[in-house]
């Protein structure tokens, strides 16, 4: 990697971004092979999510980790090299990495089976053929409901993970949720996991090792997919689009937030260039010919590591069976709701 680096904060997210930034290609590898990086994925293989996992088994699972992973992803066009199914598979091939590491250190931690394989859309995807929005009420709506019966059934610690452009309405759902069910505590955080590394999706001008700026299955979107889920790519069919804004360059940032000098957020503007339909109807904003596997490993070995480090943390202040003080983050006191508070099926339990 380049000496030239962004600036890393001094504390444990920093020191270990750093770390990874300044990693050899072995040491990287070596994260990549102790997570089993890439991987088939486990969504049909007995025992890896709460669905389908016989609940005699993952009862004893729960006693030892009851922190719920969320994976949520989305049916989008990528481009005619990739599949629609590319945010939803690139997010569950993560969760189940780190399931599997979990896994090994004796604690291993609970994925959902994703409430939608569809997602919400902002505007300028929408008449795009083979991308399919649902409304922001109904994912929300969707969202209140799966963690109420997680909640009900013992996974009180949510991670959702997000690899969409959907982010702000799985923030809004964990607030309705409290507004919805406010005598109820739980930790909850909504993990947009590109975003989270993103030092690691920079062009070479800046340290990474991209071409361009991560856009939508371009260059760093298809290297993702060629290392978490190669089987899903043919790259004899990928192009190369170019796209531009209204306004001079400058003003968004893009879609890892990658650029965070600049002043706005991506989604915080609407209009401001065609609707990829009209602009980019390959389904590519970028230049995809240039993604390989490669590529991709940095940003995925560190986004496993920050997400071990931020699941540890959780668990580790609020271990199995524990919420955060329930005086301290709700209106109600202990005794007021005691009966919510026992687990699944032990007597008095109320929900």
């Amino acid at each position: 990697m380049s000496s030239q680096q962004p600036f890393f904060e001094s504390n444990a997210v920093g020191e270990l971004k750093q770390r990874l930034w300044e990693a050899s290609d072995d040491e990287i590898d070596k994260i990549l092979a102790d997570y089993e990086v890439p991987s088939l994925g486990e969504m049909d293989k007995p025992g890896c999510y709460i669905q389908n996992t016989v609940r005699a088994v993952q009862g004893k699972k729960k006693e030892k980790n009851d922190i719920a992973l969320i994976p949520l992803g989305s049916t989008e066009c990528h481009g005619f090299h990739s599949a629609a199914s590319q945010d939803l598979l690139q997010v569950t091939r993560l969760c189940e990495a780190i399931r599997r590491h979990t896994a090994k250190q004796g604690r291993e931690v609970n994925i959902a089976l994703s409430p939608w394989i569809y997602g919400n859309h902002p505007h300028h995807h929408v008449g795009m053929l083979g991308t399919i929005p649902i409304s922001p009420s109904v994912l929300e709506r969707l969202l209140v409901d799966v963690m109420f019966g997680l909640w009900a059934d013992g996974y009180r610690k949510w991670i959702f993970v997000n690899n969409h452009a959907q982010h702000w309405i799985i923030v809004s759902a964990i607030d309705s949720f409290s507004l919805r069910y406010p005598e109820l505590p739980f930790y909850g955080v909504a993990l947009d996991w590109c975003s989270s590394v993103w030092e690691f999706f920079q062009t070479k001008d800046k340290g990474g090792s991209f071409e361009d700026d991560f856009i939508h299955a371009d260059e760093a979107e298809t290297s993702l997919m060629l290392l978490l889920a190669p089987e899903m790519v043919d790259m004899q069919y990928a192009v190369d689009t170019t796209s531009h804004g209204y306004l001079p360059d400058g003003h968004f940032n893009k879609s890892a937030n990658q650029l965070a000098s600049r002043p706005n957020l991506w989604y915080s503007v609407r209009n401001n260039a065609a609707v990829e339909c009209v602009g980019t109807p390959e389904g590519v904003v970028g230049r995809a010919t240039l993604a390989s596997a490669d590529k991709a490993k940095r940003p995925v070995a560190a986004a496993l590591s920050y997400f071990s480090l931020l699941h540890d943390d959780i668990l580790e202040k609020f271990p199995p069976g524990v919420v955060p003080p329930v005086e301290e983050v709700t209106l109600f006191k202990n005794e007021e709701i005691e009966g919510y508070l026992k687990k699944p099926e032990e007597p008095g339990y109320l929900i």
